[in-house]
């Protein structure tokens, strides 16, 4: 995949420079009114509307999958899910409470308009690290998934399973396969009971429980660094600089200009960043989740556009003296290079990011984008 795309914050706006036509094929794709709506219907983009809102959760995990065990433990729980991009994604927030302790985690589910399948993506509070997605569709009002993963060291097969979505109780089916998908067992079942007539829209999740606070709170995550990025919430006004030809001795820059929205997750020890601009080259939209891993006491961030809907691998790292830096290796051109995402000059009212390239193991960087920050007042 090509590095531009895949980097963090505001990588929409560089694959521009490789996608000159994205624009002009968004605008030949959109048809009248009456006949967006079927297509969002018919290709399943709208599948997950179900979810949105405030749930209350009963599940049911079974302790040891795959060894013959029939031992399981129940939860009880809550589900907030919103609306990302318009609804054309969401995110779900969850905690339950059991005999087995606290669970506490999240699912930023992507669709892609070019393959009419969604991705979903997993990740538990406890390491904040994003697990492989399962990918899949909804066929006659159910949805499968499908991932390989490992399991005590072993290759597995893993299927969600959602069904009774066109009622007030939905349904989750977690399933391990060690056989290559000819038979399954199930290992998690949840069932879902709306409260509130909620639509998504709400920018705030269910308040983070003093399990997972745990003891000391505030003072203990200011010192290990889960709120470094608490400066980013809200919505702000941007302005972008980018390199035009990376790599290649360019002094080309574009200017574009956009707004960005920042909103909280896991009670702000991560976040979502939804990103707008416009420049020469036309309209991009993407996003960014942040997560932070309470066990490094270091963040990731991934970045989706929405032309795919797929996240791209994380950049990792953390704050040192103000200043903020996470790295990832990336593929440009077909070479490898390090990619470098650093914010500085922070704050309460503006910040600035750069993102760069290293092509000789860091020891020099070129900058190929800048943004600055300034928050939009109410």
């Amino acid at each position: 995949m090509n590095a531009l795309r895949r980097m963090g914050r505001y990588a929409f706006v560089a694959s521009l420079v490789y996608l000159p036509n994205c624009c002009e094929g968004m605008a030949q794709a959109a048809p009248a009114s009456a006949e967006v709506g079927q297509q969002q219907a018919r290709d399943g983009q709208h599948d997950f509307d179900f979810d949105l809102g405030s749930w209350k959760i009963h599940l049911k995990r079974r302790l040891h999958p795959l060894t013959g065990s029939t031992t399981w433990v129940e939860y009880d729980g809550t589900i907030f899910d919103r609306k990302v991009w318009g609804g054309r994604a969401n995110l779900d927030e969850f905690e339950g409470d059991g005999p087995s302790g606290h669970i506490e985690g999240l699912t930023l589910r992507l669709y892609n308009p070019q393959s009419h399948q969604w991705s979903l993506y997993w990740a538990n509070a406890k390491d904040g690290i994003l697990a492989p997605p399962q990918i899949g569709e909804f066929k006659n009002g159910s949805g499968e998934f499908y991932a390989p993963d490992t399991l005590d060291g072993k290759s597995i097969l893993v299927r969600f399973i959602w069904s009774n979505t066109n009622t007030s109780m939905p349904h989750f089916e977690q399933a391990f396969s060690d056989d290559g998908g000819k038979t399954w067992e199930v290992n998690w079942i949840t069932d879902q009971t709306r409260v509130a007539d909620d639509s998504g829209e709400a920018n705030t999740a269910p308040a983070m429980s003093p399990a997972a606070a745990g003891a000391g709170g505030t003072a203990i995550a200011e010192r290990d660094g889960q709120h470094d990025f608490d400066f980013n919430f809200g919505t702000w006004k941007t302005q972008i600089k980018h390199l035009l030809h990376p790599l290649a001795g360019s002094t080309t820059w574009e200017d574009m200009s956009g707004t960005v929205t920042v909103r909280k997750v896991w009670n702000g020890r991560g976040q979502l960043e939804e990103v707008e601009a416009d420049g020469p080259r036309g309209h991009w939209e993407g996003l960014t989740l942040f997560l932070y891993n309470p066990q490094t006491h270091q963040w990731s961030q991934s970045y989706a556009s929405q032309k795919d809907g797929s996240l791209n691998a994380p950049s990792v790292g953390e704050f040192k003296n103000g200043r903020g830096e996470l790295f990832d290796q990336e593929t440009f051109k077909g070479r490898s290079v390090f990619l470098r995402v650093a914010w500085f000059d922070i704050t309460p009212d503006s910040h600035h990011l750069e993102e760069a390239f290293s092509d000789d193991g860091g020891k020099t960087w070129e900058p190929n984008f800048v943004a600055t920050l300034t928050r939009e007042t109410p």
